[in-house]
């Protein structure tokens, strides 16, 4: 017979505690204790196996050079963006965690994905909507796809039944945090049931070979809801991101056993749904500010994907006796680092005025290649003179005022070219091995920043 007793879980490594602690022993975290009815299981009572599937046999040591490395069976998602980021389409048997804020599009980016699947057939279990919300979305946002199949259930015993009774070539979970297991006696959404469904539906997807794309939820902090095990467990963990008060929305991949984190895909919010961003420089650049001061272009790389970014920053007197600091979309310490190294080698003073610095178009970069730009873009404001229109710059900003290398400087340059500026500032002697003298675009090479900024300046 099993046996309940009450435990504390920390939901972020799940160690458990018969009492509460306000400091896990284990990660460090603090105030990550919340109280779970644990149900101890008999010898006779097992994790749910999805049915149909046999229990698998006794491991042995397999040789290393006995394995055989194919290449990964890929499933085309119809969508440019979540290729790239998945690293060139969904593996099969994979176990795939999408999280966002509410209401970024979470559901409406995986919806709209698999109603282009018309060669699939597609196993959608929704735990938050019903039928006829599905419906509503589904014709707002694409055609209706025959092989999409609607389930609104949350027992996940439940769900295994349907899945092999239908056999789908991929199931979505929406979301993991409302769906529960009868083996375990707490509230859905609560650390034993994420827990021990989640390690359920990877064995169901590594056993019938079917992927699957969870959808979950994040906490105030921003990360994922629920025990930090789920990132373990599942293979690929994608974050959208983007803000509400602006359409453009970013996919970005934070854990991916099949393909690379550097990747990012971007897309804009409509009322048809999320159209995919293939150009984001066009889109991320305001056509009209020139004869603004405060405003600098910086040549940007995320993941492979360069692009241009428009830098804004305003500079004014402290009406208070501390100054103010705010960054949106750029690390807030780096940008006081760059501030020190103005005023210590570039003679500007900058104690007594109030620095605010924001990132066009909602984005969060995190490329040291803007250095250059956010310090222009902060002079700029401060002498109220604009910097040409035409000129765009990259490059890292060291302690010393030096203007470092950095990486990619071709595409770099040729984005730059391709949407029709002028010049371009980049670190001295990034050039090796790039042939210059085909560009069109004017290279100018700046070893310290009181170059740049007599170029940029006069």
């Amino acid at each position: 017979m099993a046996k309940t007793k009450t435990v504390y879980v920390c939901s972020n490594c799940g160690a458990d505690s018969p009492k509460w602690l306000g400091k896990c022993p284990n990660c460090g975290e603090w105030n990550t204790y919340v109280e779970e009815v644990v149900t101890k299981e008999t010898p006779a009572a097992k994790r749910p196996v999805p049915s149909g599937l046999s229990e698998r046999g006794q491991a042995r040591p397999v040789l290393l050079r006995d394995i055989t490395a194919e290449k990964e069976d890929r499933l085309d998602m119809k969508d440019q963006e979540l290729n790239r980021v998945l690293g060139g389409g969904l593996v099969k048997g994979s176990l795939v965690l999408i999280g966002g804020e509410p209401g970024i599009g979470k559901s409406t980016l995986v919806l709209q994905t698999i109603l282009k699947l018309h060669d699939l057939k597609v196993l959608y279990v929704s735990g938050e909507e019903s039928y006829r919300q599905l419906k509503m979305r589904a014709d707002r946002l694409a055609p209706e796809s025959q092989n999409c199949l609607i389930l609104c259930e949350t027992n996940l015993e439940q769900i295994f039944v349907q899945a092999q009774n239908i056999q789908p070539d991929l199931l979505i979970i929406d979301s993991i945090q409302t769906i529960f297991t009868e083996l375990v006696e707490s509230s859905p959404g609560s650390v034993s049931q994420v827990r021990e469904c989640s390690a359920a539906i990877l064995k169901y997807a590594k056993e019938s070979g079917v992927p699957v794309l969870l959808i979950g939820h994040i906490n105030k902090e921003g990360s994922i809801a629920g025990p930090k095990v789920l990132e373990h467990i599942v293979d690929t963990v994608l974050q959208f991101e983007g803000d509400q008060h602006y359409m453009y929305r970013i996919l970005r991949s934070i854990k991916n056993r099949f393909g690379s984190t550097a990747e990012l895909g971007i897309y804009e919010m409509r009322q048809e749904g999320l159209r995919e961003v293939s150009n984001p420089s066009e889109l991320l650049l305001t056509q009209n500010h020139e004869g603004l001061s405060g405003v600098a272009i910086a040549a940007a790389i995320e993941g492979i994907r360069p692009f241009l970014i428009e830098t804004q920053a305003l500079v004014s007197s402290a009406v208070y006796g501390t100054p103010q600091r705010s960054a949106t979309g750029f690390d807030i310490r780096r940008m006081n680092m760059l501030l020190a190294v103005l005023e210590k080698r570039a003679g500007f003073k900058l104690a007594q005025k109030d620095v605010f610095l924001n990132i066009a178009g909602g984005l969060r970069v995190n490329d040291p290649a803007i250095d250059l730009a956010v310090l222009a873009a902060v002079l700029s404001s401060s002498l109220d003179i604009s910097i040409e229109p035409g000129a765009c710059m990259a490059g890292e900003v060291g302690l010393s005022g030096e203007i470092r290398p950095v990486n990619r400087i071709e595409q770099r340059i040729m984005e730059a070219e391709k949407l029709g500026f002028s010049r371009i500032l980049i670190p001295y002697n990034n050039l090796k091995g790039f042939d210059a003298s085909r560009c069109r675009i004017q290279i100018v090479q700046v070893r310290k920043v009181e170059e740049a900024f007599r170029q940029l300046f006069g």
